[in-house]
């Protein structure tokens, strides 16, 4: 059984506009739950290096 963190982020945003049409509705609703969710996890990767960045401005003085 693949995870989510398996998935690759190549292959949740490489469908075509051809292969979207060709969906179902289930099927469309799991791909924005599946996009949701690798957001969300950017999202988290953006914060955690934001506050690396801040807490060595702290320590180091900004540039």
């Amino acid at each position: 059984m693949m995870d989510e963190d398996d998935v690759a982020p190549e292959a949740i945003l490489s469908l075509s506009k051809a292969e979207i049409e060709d969906l179902s509705v289930g099927e469309l609703e799991a791909r924005i739950g599946a996009l949701e969710a690798e957001i969300e996890r950017v999202r988290a990767v953006i914060a955690q290096k934001q506050d690396s960045k801040s807490a060595a401005e702290a320590v180091f003085g900004k540039g």
